[in-house]
């Protein structure tokens, strides 16, 4: 199997369950800037033109992020991320269901339409007048998973879970892009000190790191 990988928080969701496996596949990187996602020999393989990809050893192409964590997850079933019991799968399911719809997809369409108007513009449908408020739905959805956590240490029980992986990158790019996690999100603070402590917090800061073409 290869991993194409670029910038972003969503190749970097990958990168950070693959070192909390102990998993290592062949990756190559692909530069999204440069749109090199978009030239008609990528979109021939992977027609959504999206980021990351996992080509399988036939040569089929897994998109989306949580496919990819899905798929690798029953590859790999050790140290299990998104949950060893039907139970602990469904909390997993909940919590990270919760985080796509609250945090991930308006934060998104936040950025695409506001700062990263310039590179996505020409790209896909961008809304600018609707950046603000998918902003507002953002902060939103961080101050009910501060609430999530005020009952476990992690959003979905005691243990790291895949919905904590994609939370923490998530916040992490908004940082970066003007939609940081407020200082007044005591529980979010406290949980993500824990998760940035991880070493695949750092072994998926890069996303260059260890590429092999």
């Amino acid at each position: 199997m290869k991993l194409y990988q670029s910038v972003g928080p969503n190749p970097r969701v990958v990168l950070f369950f693959l070192a909390e496996k102990g998993i290592e596949l062949n990756r190559e990187f692909v530069d999204i800037r440069a749109g090199d996602n978009r030239t008609p020999e990528w979109l021939a393989r992977n027609p959504r033109g999206s980021m990351p990809v996992l080509e399988l050893d036939d040569g089929r192409m897994i998109s989306e992020s949580t496919a990819i964590c899905e798929y690798l997850e029953e590859l790999y079933p050790d140290t299990p991320l998104i949950g060893a019991t039907a139970e602990a799968r469904a909390a997993t399911r909940s919590a990270l269901r919760y985080i796509d719809f609250g945090v991930v997809g308006p934060m998104t369409n936040g950025f695409r339409s506001a700062e990263g108007l310039p590179m996505f513009q020409d790209r896909m449908l961008c809304v600018p007048e609707a950046a603000a408020g998918n902003k507002s739905y953002a902060q939103d959805g961080l101050v009910r998973a501060d609430r999530m956590l005020a009952e476990s240490e992690y959003l979905a029980g005691d243990a790291l879970t895949l919905a904590d992986i994609v939370l923490f990158c998530w916040s992490e790019f908004g940082a970066m892009v003007g939609q940081p996690t407020p200082d007044s999100l005591t529980n979010l603070s406290r949980w993500r000190t824990r998760v940035a402590a991880r070493p695949a917090a750092t072994a998926s800061a890069d996303p260059q790191i260890g590429v092999v073409a």
